[in-house]
């Protein structure tokens, strides 16, 4: 029995291991995409060929890798091929990644990019300002 393949679950995996957020991919596929149908493809079982290698270029993968890939293989593949080659060596990664700095460095990005948006603000109001005295 042959094993169906979810390509919708696949184009997720994929666009979330490359850290792209829905509303990015949605932009970068077109004018008539948005978050909400990209949510419903990602759903779908079976995607067309055509659609399949235009998400594929835009996550950079081959359009194979995302009708092809299978988690459950790879899983199966990665406990076969390396049970108990790893003894007395720990392979489990440890992320030392501070929550509330990151928190403070997305408030501190936040803060600059208002600022640059109140300048750029400030300015088309001088502009508008020149005009409507000439």
């Amino acid at each position: 029995m042959k094993e169906s393949i979810h390509h919708g679950r696949n184009i997720k995996r994929f666009r979330e291991m490359m850290g792209i957020k829905q509303e990015v991919l949605a932009f970068e596929l077109g004018e008539d995409w948005t978050q909400k149908k990209v949510s419903l493809l990602e759903q779908k079982e079976e995607i067309e060929e055509d659609l399949l290698r235009q998400v594929a270029e835009v996550l950079k993968v081959p359009a194979e890798a995302i009708k092809s890939f299978n988690e459950e293989t790879a899983i199966n593949f990665f406990n076969s091929s390396f049970n108990g080659q790893f003894s007395g060596v720990n392979y489990h990664t440890t992320f030392n990644v501070n929550p509330v700095e990151k928190w403070v460095e997305a408030l501190e990005e936040n803060k600059k990019l208002y600022e640059r948006l109140l300048e750029s603000e400030k300015e088309k109001v001088e502009l508008l300002k020149k005009m409507l005295e000439k």
